[in-house]
């Protein structure tokens, strides 16, 4: 063995079976999320879609969101993270899963989409149903390939030697992914070297190819309301949303075997501080989206906040004073202002206050407890920004045991895929110097 091959950290996959309860658990979900979807279908076609498509984006985000996580601590060269990287390729593991769900999601477009039904002419050529499913599928397909890559080339190096415990099928994967095995030292740097090239790539897709997918999927099931601006919002919540789902997993994951002592309070206040950092932009994000909406009070811009946070947050017409006419009373006028508010408190305030000290961040309890709120939160917003646009006047629409059960059959099934890939391929891999 040469001196730089000794000298090269080595970092170990360490596939275990999964744990039954969870995959009991999570297999469960799925199969009730698939007959609730099949219930919809057959007492109410729109709530299933509509379900499925907000379930469908949200998932969606949160697994591309956990590839770019990684690729933004490649892209710094972050010496910090540790199993932390890994937890966050684990939901990535769904990415391809969405290109399948996307195509799905079209077969319910004429319960999703109401430019369908009642065209838009100055906007025909950019809504229409080829022009959205070709661009939005082409943008998932090439996220899928570039994610793939990514994830085969970060965990190559950790794969050295596993499939020889490994039996029938996880074998042969083993086998090709290790083909031609140059060494840990050589294979490390490749890695490396693979790795910082895709990931700004990836990173740069992502950003503008998820800013297309919020003016198609979101943005358009309000056909005469445009915001430049609201693709960064939308994108920006799924990154947001798969740190939050990173640092709890991390919480969650500190003493299962193999990680005892690797989910350091270090690495647990810089996820705290990413949380914290980046949840004020998500809310200077949408300020500075509404901000001008409110001054300009023009109404095909407003019609969106107005839905969702009903007149009070508006100008009345012709009266431009620097002040929001609020009262809490006013607040159910709107069909969906309370649940604003909550969204709101989810994925802002409660981060913002909370995290706002160092030793929160590095309590188990209170980081993994405000990444819960922050995960969910985003869950609601996304319902929020669905729902308004296709049932205005109904503020539970969003609700119902139908709408619950697509979610939690999503849950189940990206549950599952997760525990697959982490605990199956390619296991959670620690670096043997840390």
């Amino acid at each position: 063995m040469s001196a730089s091959e000794a000298q090269a950290p080595v970092e170990r996959a360490n596939p275990r079976g999964l744990p039954r309860g969870l995959a009991t658990l999570a297999g469960a979900l799925a199969a009730l999320g698939g007959l609730a979807f099949v219930v919809g279908l057959a007492r109410d076609a729109a709530s299933a879609w509509r379900a499925f498509h907000v379930n469908y984006l949200f998932f969606a985000g949160l697994a591309q969101g956990g590839a770019v996580v990684s690729c933004m601590l490649v892209t710094v060269g972050a010496k910090w993270p540790g199993p932390v990287r890994r937890i966050a390729e684990g939901l990535a593991a769904w990415v391809p899963i969405s290109f399948v769900l996307g195509a799905f999601d079209f077969l319910g477009r004429h319960y999703i989409y109401p430019w369908i039904a009642e065209p838009v002419p100055s906007k025909a050529a950019w809504l229409s149903v080829p022009r959205v499913a070709g661009l939005d599928l082409a943008i998932l397909g090439i996220l899928a390939v570039m994610t793939m890559l990514y994830l085969y080339h970060s965990v190559r190096p950790t794969l050295h030697g596993v499939a020889a415990t490994a039996q029938g099928r996880a074998r042969s994967l083993f086998e090709w992914w290790t083909a031609g095995w140059r060494g840990d030292a050589e294979e490390l740097e490749r890695s490396n070297a693979k790795t910082r090239r895709i990931a700004p790539g990836l990173i740069l897709v992502f950003a503008f190819g998820f800013s297309f997918i919020a003016f198609d999927q979101v943005m358009s099931l309000t056909p005469s309301w445009y915001a430049n601006l609201f693709g960064a919002y939308f994108t920006w919540g799924a990154f947001l949303s798969a740190i939050s789902a990173t640092a709890l997993l991390s919480v969650l994951h500190r003493n299962s075997p193999g990680l005892e002592g690797e989910i350091t309070k270090a690495r647990m206040h810089d996820q705290g501080k990413m949380i914290f950092a980046f949840s004020i932009f998500w809310m200077y994000l949408f300020w500075a989206q509404y901000l001008v909406t409110w001054y300009g009070n023009l109404p095909e811009e407003t019609q969106f906040f107005s839905a969702r946070l009903g007149p009070q947050f508006l100008t009345e017409q012709g009266n431009f004073a620097w002040y929001w006419n609020f009262s809490f009373a006013r607040m159910s006028a709107s069909p969906y202002g309370w649940l604003s508010m909550v969204v709101w408190a989810c994925c802002w305030i409660v981060p913002f206050w909370v995290l706002l000290g160092v030793q929160p961040k590095k309590t188990p309890a209170i980081l993994g407890g405000v990444s819960l709120v922050v995960v969910l939160g985003f869950w609601l917003e996304r319902n929020l920004l669905v729902w308004p646009s296709l049932a205005p006047a109904d503020g539970g629409s969003w609700v119902g045991a139908v709408q619950f059960g697509i979610a939690a059959g999503f849950l189940g099934a990206f549950s599952l895929v997760y525990l697959s890939f982490t605990r199956v391929f390619p296991g959670l891999a620690v670096p043997s110097q840390r």
